[in-house]
């Protein structure tokens, strides 16, 4: 049985084609381009709601409407007496003034209304890391505090960088930083498999 058509073949050849295959292979993998500014200007904004959010609003001298409250699907607050108030995007003092300024439309003269995040909404690690899920957030929590929470990277895990999906300004991007920056609620963050 002959092989004529693989009868030219050379190392240099093979050696070629191995080359092309690297090469594309890496392409595949720089796909994310490093994260924009965007990225490092959120991460010290003041925090912006979003939902999953669960806060803890108070009205000073009102328990009947004191209470735990989580941000909705559609981006809302269900509060008693005002019904549905607008929350996602907004600052923490933006909604406490939305609130008060509803509350004082026939309900209560002065209304002090104070607001904390009782939870954050999740982040989310996927890919080579020893258990990809959903995961609470913690203010200062880096790329690297998230992995290990998921279990810390797979032998064949990309230690020096990862890749962020972040909504920013109301626009989902992604972006490449390395293991030390500091990740956000609601976050995804992803391991990339290395490559030797």
């Amino acid at each position: 049985m002959s092989f004529a058509p693989f009868k030219h073949v050379t190392a240099k050849h093979v050696l070629v084609l191995a080359l092309g295959v690297a090469a594309t292979a890496l392409a595949g993998c720089t796909n994310h381009a490093p994260a924009p500014k965007s990225f490092q200007q959120a991460t010290i904004q003041p925090y912006r709601l979003d939902s999953g959010d669960r806060l803890r609003i108070s009205v000073f001298e009102q328990p009947g409407l004191s209470n735990t409250y989580t941000v909705d699907q559609a981006g809302y607050v269900a509060f008693p007496l005002i019904g549905q108030v607008a929350a996602r995007g907004q600052t923490l003092p933006a909604l406490e003034g939305a609130i008060a300024s509803r509350l004082k439309q026939g309900y209560l003269r002065d209304p002090d209304v104070t607001i904390e995040v009782d939870r954050y909404r999740p982040v989310f690690v996927m890919g080579e890391v020893g258990r990809p899920g959903q995961y609470s957030y913690v203010p200062g929590m880096t790329a690297q505090n998230a992995v290990a929470i998921a279990g810390g990277f797979t032998s064949r895990g990309n230690q020096r960088d990862v890749d962020v999906t972040r909504k920013i300004n109301g626009q989902v991007i992604t972006g490449r930083t390395t293991i030390a920056a500091p990740v956000l609620a609601g976050d995804t963050i992803y391991v990339r498999e290395r490559l030797f």
